[in-house]
């Protein structure tokens, strides 16, 4: 057994990914899924799509890998955070579609116990603002808004789970109701200082905490998966949000260290160590990652649209037909026209946390074209990137911090928007050997604890640059457009 399975379930699609006793990726299957946007703001997933495609990618990667069942020591599990599913103990139905992280409708809900005062003890629990983004005013909003939900919750009847423990719910055929530390942090309802649910938390918005599954480790034993859907029982021993994943995966162990994804969102993680240390600038405190009971600390900034803006490119003004043929366009692009694209189609995350605003673009002419609007989306994405690490340096304060970027994710491939990221943020920026960081580091979780991969020291150590993108804009152009682009989020910040 010297392989591991590494499931990776995304946003919009659903990817595994086989790794060798040398952490050398063998074969990957991915299916993409349908998204739902039942109104303005929502976005939803049929938990029947997310099980489907994880199942048939992960039965696909190990024909491609031309291996057996009996080759895999262990399953490592990634995931989208924060989305949101329900479902039944005895029958394992969700009682709802998945609300996904980016859906918006617990907005108002959010605001009114903002106003209400009690932002100030869940944040200082939790490490997180008061924000539809996270997983507890959905469940709230499921409790009560679907028919006999909140009965059965009161009976002990339902499960909740980010889309980690659906998963593990689903491979052990409803044997492990459990999740891990980084997952928990992204609910709402987790002490992340204390390492338990919080029951004032929880009893604000009345969720039962029977609803809630155990917490682990990020390396520990998630249980066994049902012996018919790959023809043997492969244990589960590795478990992080996607996010902590990619952290993991970029080997940011040391405090001060940083790495940003690109996916369908951006989200840029800041290693503080064993200290939690509290944002002034809005930004998330959270747990990178856990082991041996002890977590490691870390700031995060999310953008909501990054790898988003492309697809939007695509399938929504159809400018493009494949997100490769961007950077083509953004190179040919008139230099004399600057466009500033605000990408606030699901609101704005950090460090504005405004969930009103819509997206818009600024600086049009009669001559804006493709090219132009195309340069403007991959742009906004350094643009986000800067204001994150802006705001995450002055949290730290005085703390030693990284200055080198270690980036991956979809997006991480576009030579043309990691050299514009280089070049407003000013410092290097490197894209790794090996660009699934994700799935990697959910592959190491599970084989160093299966005992088929190095410890975290020579991990890290092995950690290796494909590219680095330094820096070749002049100091006042990178000031002067980004002195255009604050002066465009300020113009879009509130409602309609």
């Amino acid at each position: 057994m010297n392989h591991i399975l590494a499931i990776d379930q995304g946003t919009t699609s659903s990817r595994a990914i086989i790794f060798d006793g040398n952490m050398k990726l063998v074969a990957s299957a991915q299916e993409e899924f349908r998204q739902y946007y039942p109104a303005s703001g929502l976005v939803e997933h049929a938990p029947a799509d997310i099980w489907s495609t994880v199942a048939a990618t992960c039965r696909e990667a190990i024909e491609r890998a031309d291996i057996h069942a009996a080759d895999i020591a262990a399953i490592g599990i990634a995931n989208q955070r924060e989305t949101t599913l329900i479902w039944d103990r005895k029958t394992g139905r969700a009682i709802h579609k998945a609300i996904v992280w980016q859906d918006r409708r617990t907005a108002d809900t959010c605001a009114r116990l903002r106003d209400e005062g009690h932002e100030g003890f869940i944040t200082s629990a939790t490490g997180l603002i008061l924000d539809p983004y996270f997983s507890a005013t959905k469940i709230a909003w499921m409790l009560d808004n679907v028919e006999g939900a909140r009965a059965l919750a009161e009976k002990g009847r339902l499960a909740f789970g980010t889309v980690d423990t659906y998963l593990i719910w689903r491979l052990t055929d409803g044997k492990s109701h459990v999740t891990d530390a980084t997952n928990a942090a992204r609910t709402m309802l987790y002490n992340i200082r204390e390492g338990k649910w919080d029951e004032d938390i929880c009893a604000l918005l009345d969720i039962p905490m029977s609803l809630l599954p155990e917490v682990k480790d990020c390396a520990a034993d998630f249980g066994m998966t049902r012996h018919d859907l790959f023809g043997r029982e492969i244990p589960i021993f590795g478990v992080a949000g996607d996010q902590q994943a990619a952290t993991v995966g970029q080997a940011c162990f040391e405090p001060g260290m940083i790495k940003s994804t690109y996916g369908t969102g951006c989200f840029a993680l800041l290693n503080t160590g064993d200290k939690f240390v509290k944002s002034e600038s809005r930004m998330l405190s959270t747990i990178a990652y856990q082991m041996d009971g002890k977590p490691t600390y870390a700031l995060e900034g999310s953008i909501f649209i990054a790898g988003a803006v492309v697809q939007w490119l695509r399938d929504g003004l159809k400018v493009i037909r494949h997100a490769r043929e961007t950077d083509a366009l953004a190179n040919s692009a008139d230099r004399e026209q600057t466009l500033y694209m605000v990408p606030a189609f699901t609101g704005l995350g950090a460090p504005y946390w405004d969930a009103e605003c819509r997206g818009a673009i600024y600086g049009l002419t009669r001559n804006s074209g493709p090219a132009e609007f195309a340069r403007a989306a991959l742009q906004s994405v350094g643009y986000q990137t800067r204001d994150l690490l802006e705001a995450m340096h002055g949290d730290w304060g005085s703390h030693d911090s990284a200055n080198i970027l270690r980036v991956d994710g979809g997006m991480s491939a576009n030579d043309w928007t990691m050299q514009f990221l280089a070049d407003i943020l000013g410092v290097p920026v490197d894209r790794p050997q090996v660009v699934e960081t994700t799935a990697l580091g959910a592959a190491w979780l599970a084989g160093s604890r299966a005992g088929l991969y190095p410890g975290l020291e020579e991990f890290a150590s092995a950690w290796a640059v494909d590219r680095q993108f330094k820096p070749a804009m002049e100091e006042e152009t990178r000031e002067k457009l980004y002195k255009g682009w604050k002066n465009a989020v300020q113009r879009t910040l509130g409602p309609i």
